[in-house]
């Protein structure tokens, strides 16, 4: 468990991540404060920025960073239609692309209809492996 990173607001055996021999697997992370409450309401851009902080600060707990991803699933709300959900979808990645690296990891988004609780916007989460010094690995295009 990262410092400085949301907590569920009440007691549970789920962590932020597992890293497992050079696996590192992330769990769905949201933007809320230390209590679980919501960061960000209304903003996708704002929650996007945290969870996709709270991933950095779990990657690094264990030993990883954002090149070492090589599968991320996010989940978004997004209640509108025809060009709002294409500036929706905007505001999302051009935050996003600010962390993943060229080229960047497998990905799956997700719209749902609603998160944890209300007022989340996005959840993530992230596979990684951490394959310093093996050129047999490459992405795959």
């Amino acid at each position: 468990m990262p410092d400085d990173t949301w907590s569920w607001h009440m007691p549970t055996p789920f962590s932020q991540g597992w890293k497992i021999g050079n696996l590192v697997f992330i769990g769905g992370q949201l933007s809320a404060d230390a209590r679980g409450n919501v960061i960000g309401e209304d903003d996708i851009e704002v929650q996007t920025r945290n969870v996709f902080e709270n991933i950095t600060k779990t990657l690094a707990a264990a030993g990883a960073n954002w090149s070492h991803v090589v599968k991320l699933n996010t989940f978004y709300c997004f209640d509108g239609d025809g060009d709002e959900v294409q500036e929706n979808w905007t505001k999302m990645t051009n935050v996003r692309m600010q962390y993943l690296p060229n080229p960047g990891p497998c990905g799956t988004a997700v719209r749902v209809s609603g998160l944890m609780y209300d007022g989340f916007l996005i959840e993530a989460e992230a596979i990684a492996v951490i394959t310093e010094g093996n050129d047999t690995d490459a992405c795959i295009d």
